[in-house]
């Protein structure tokens, strides 16, 4: 199994808004979507998570709603905006870059 890995600064918010941009989730949904989508990689908190996601809802990014969930739990989901998905298609963009020129680096 990888090992966990601390999310470098400033790819929270791209993990997040990936993360919702297929369906609303409620915070530890998030975290665990994250975890899956990541091969166990990446492991969130609830410390970093919920700033993030109300920073987020500041910037119009998301926006958040109660409901029931299917453990009969009241807890808040989260659902993109188009803003936020417009924030997501400029973090993938920017983190491609990075990507691309640490690749360079690398193999320089």
């Amino acid at each position: 199994m990888a090992k966990a890995l601390d999310v470098v600064q400033g790819t929270l918010d791209l993990l997040i808004l990936k993360a919702l941009s297929v369906e609303s989730f409620h915070g530890w949904g998030i975290s665990a979507r994250i975890q899956e989508l990541s091969g166990s990689v990446f492991h969130i908190g609830q410390g970093s998570l919920y700033p993030a996601l109300h920073r987020m809802e500041g910037r119009g990014w998301v926006t958040s709603y109660w409901r029931t969930t299917e453990n009969n739990r009241i807890a808040r989901y989260y659902q993109l905006t188009p803003e936020g998905r417009s924030a997501l298609a400029d973090e993938i963009a920017s983190w491609q870059r990075y990507a691309k020129a640490m690749e360079a680096v690398i193999e320089g």
